[in-house]
């Protein structure tokens, strides 16, 4: 059931993404965090998590074809690699923040209060089931038009900057040309309460501490004290090698 309250909600999110749905209860399915459904005064409601699942397999199909179609002379695991880059979480995540997407998310006040509605899985998440529900009641033209708007645009930049390359493998292969050593990675630390953990990681290059980075899962963690173990490269290097 769509209430007044609903369509003025998902017809401000239609203008926002260009995209006119058939079916508004399919668009408000799609933004339904499983949260949600405990609160919810309605008793029929489903949350979002089929459609992510058809719309992470949508994205994929989509992605594909662009690269495929863009970059002949890439072979296939530069073609993978950058499928990769384009569609991992923080990708999305940043592309559902660019279309104001966590503001239209039903979600649990519990989850609001935590910070839900910027949470990047969450964003992440529900930018696929949008996808999701955009293919089952538009289809895939229409899905990729959107893509080709909001995030297709950042593929150029992925594949001539190589950002495909996460900042783990970075520096793995610049501390092992230059110190001829493998980083560590150690865990330190796990906080908060188990749906909202925050995880901390160490590197280790040799004996030497190379600093540490904050997460909500070991492998972000990682991603981000490598990222900080990089930007500081040349003088850690020269305080531990010298």
């Amino acid at each position: 059931m769509i209430s007044e309250d609903d369509k003025v909600k998902l017809h401000n999110l239609e203008r926002r993404i260009r995209v006119k749905f058939n079916s508004l209860d399919t668009l408000k399915q799609a933004l339904i965090h499983r949260s949600y459904i405990n609160e919810a005064r309605e008793s029929d409601l489903e949350h979002n998590e089929k459609l992510e699942f058809l719309g992470d397999a949508v994205l994929e199909l989509l992605v594909t074809q662009k690269l495929y179609d863009d970059y002949p002379e890439r072979n296939e695991g530069e073609l993978t690699s950058f499928r990769a880059a384009t569609v991992r979480t923080e990708s999305l995540a940043e592309t559902a923040a660019e279309i104001d997407l966590g503001d239209y998310i039903y979600m649990s006040n519990g989850e609001e209060a935590t910070g839900g509605r910027s949470r990047p899985y969450i964003l992440a998440n529900t930018f696929e089931a949008l996808i999701g529900a955009m293919y089952l009641d538009l289809g895939l033209e229409q899905t990729n038009t959107f893509l080709a708007q909001f995030l297709f645009t950042k593929i150029q930049v992925i594949v001539e900057n190589r950002l495909d390359i996460d900042n783990k493998s970075k520096l793995q292969e610049v501390s092992q040309e230059r110190l001829n050593i493998t980083p560590v990675y150690e865990f330190v630390s796990a906080t908060g309460p188990d749906h909202n953990k925050t995880f901390e990681m160490a590197i280790m290059i040799g004996d030497h501490s190379f600093g540490t980075g904050r997460g909500k899962s070991k492998q972000e963690a990682e991603q981000n004290a490598a990222e900080e173990a990089l930007k500081h490269w040349d003088a850690l290097v020269k305080k531990h090698f010298s």
